[in-house]
């Protein structure tokens, strides 16, 4: 029997998908990624915001379809959207054999045995249950670098988001399951591992009384193979002296940090219940720059978040210039039913939200291609991901650059390289927000 995954949403979605290739590999069951040979299709779903929703929705339509057309026995829809909107999808989609919710995913045997017997299901537990874990992933990413979910759900609360109530509260996963699926991926060929939770800063809190981000980190550091270590979504209020000493200190840390802002106004942040302020935004910013001078800070913020004035605007667009993030994302604020924020009065048109957008994205464009141009002279060390067909050029990462989400380095030799290869270039160009090198001695100091 052939399995098809659909993986839509965050890269958190994408630990569950993996996990529940692995548990299915674990059964016997073959995959494809030919729609036209698959005996079940499983779309894990994501439904954080309106454009989320809609692509599950039509990825769940399209596999419907074929159904009706193919040799197709069985659709099932996995993680967020069913988790929130189960009775919804077997009410508007009755292609739909069987739902299994966000903590749900170690049934996903269950689910497909069910589905190929004829009998639809539903699978869900307790948002608060302990995170699901599977040691033996299947690894989506090409091998060489891998996503590691350390933590689960999320307490924030803030006004704009559904998390909690698709993913319960925060629940860290112990350190021992944590080290023990890093040594599998290792052994696998995984040479940079991304720490990845609703926030990672926050780990550990809730199993061991405080927290302990920094002792995960040197934990997972110890492991035979792994190269680089990446973090991604630290909230700014809860990144401590001990990280950044941490980061600093132990080598095969990413001097990267993703680090989730949202706004600059005080006012649009309290709106949306965030828990930290401008002036502490830019003296942990400040700090973050002092104490690791190298460091590559990324963010994401919201625009037209509702209430906010052409003045909290203007405030927030003098931060980004002044701040000048190396790496920066904008979305248009999204409506989200059962939350507070969609209750608030002053909602914004969408046309003011893009446009708010669009400007802060131009701004920052600027910002990022100075900033390329600045790495001009620079020697990195960086990590092949593939070549450029019919052309000496390779395409590696930076420890600037994550997976998907940041530019590339292109790397001009004959030299016979595959991915996952860590070398040493000389950047002798940029264009726009990517780099170009060549093949450098190694008789320099390297980043």
């Amino acid at each position: 029997m052939n399995i098809m995954f659909v993986s839509l949403g965050c890269d958190k979605n994408l630990v569950d998908t993996e996990m529940m290739l692995g548990l299915l590999q674990k059964k016997g069951y073959a995959f494809t990624d030919d729609e036209k040979q698959a005996d079940v299709v499983v779309v894990n779903t994501c439904c954080f915001i309106g454009d989320a929703k809609e692509e599950s929705i039509q990825a769940l339509l399209e596999m419907g379809e074929l159904k009706k057309t193919g040799r197709l026995k069985g659709l099932i829809a996995a993680g967020c959207l069913a988790q929130r909107y189960g009775e919804e999808i077997r009410k508007e989609i009755p292609e739909v054999d069987a739902l299994v919710g966000t903590m749900a995913t170690e049934d996903i045997a269950a689910a497909v045995e069910e589905v190929l017997q004829g009998r639809g299901g539903s699978h869900y537990r307790d948002l608060d249950t302990a995170p699901a874990v599977c040691r033996e992933r299947v690894v989506t990413t090409g091998g060489h670098y891998a996503y590691l979910k350390i933590a689960e759900g999320c307490g924030k609360h803030c006004t704009y988001c559904v998390i909690p109530k698709v993913r319960g509260n925060y629940r860290s996963v112990p350190m021992e399951e944590l080290e023990a699926q890093v040594r599998n991926l290792a052994e696998g060929g995984v040479r940079e591992l991304i720490l990845v939770a609703q926030e990672t800063t926050l780990y550990g809190v809730d199993l061991y009384g405080e927290k302990s981000l920094p002792r995960l980190l040197h934990r997972l550091a110890c492991v035979p193979g792994i190269r680089w270590i990446r973090i991604l979504y630290c909230y700014p209020e809860e990144i401590t002296e001990e990280l950044m000493d941490t980061i600093a200190a132990e080598p095969k840390i990413c001097h990267y940090l993703d680090i989730p802002i949202q706004h600059a106004s005080d006012s649009v942040l309290k709106r949306m219940g965030r828990r930290t302020t401008q002036k502490e935004l830019r003296w942990r910013i400040g700090r973050l720059r002092e104490r690791i001078p190298d460091i590559c800070l990324r963010t994401t913020l919201i625009s037209g978040f509702p209430g906010e004035t052409q003045e909290d605007f203007e405030e927030l667009y003098r931060f980004v210039n002044e701040m000048e993030f190396d790496r920066l994302g904008v979305f248009p604020y999204s409506r989200e039913e059962d939350t507070a924020a969609a209750a608030m009065p002053g909602q914004i048109k969408d046309s003011v939200k893009e446009k708010r957008r669009d400007e802060l994205m131009e701004l920052q464009q600027a910002i990022a291609f100075e900033k390329a141009e600045d790495m001009i002279g620079r020697r990195l060390t960086v990590m092949i991901e593939g070549k450029v067909a019919d052309e000496d050029v390779y395409v590696s990462r930076t420890y600037r650059d994550a997976p998907n989400v940041d530019g590339y380095l292109f790397v001009k030799t004959t030299a016979s390289l595959v991915s996952g290869d860590f070398v040493k270039v000389l950047v002798t160009d940029s264009n726009e927000y990517d780099l170009v090198g060549e093949l450098a001695d190694d008789g320099e100091d390297f980043v």
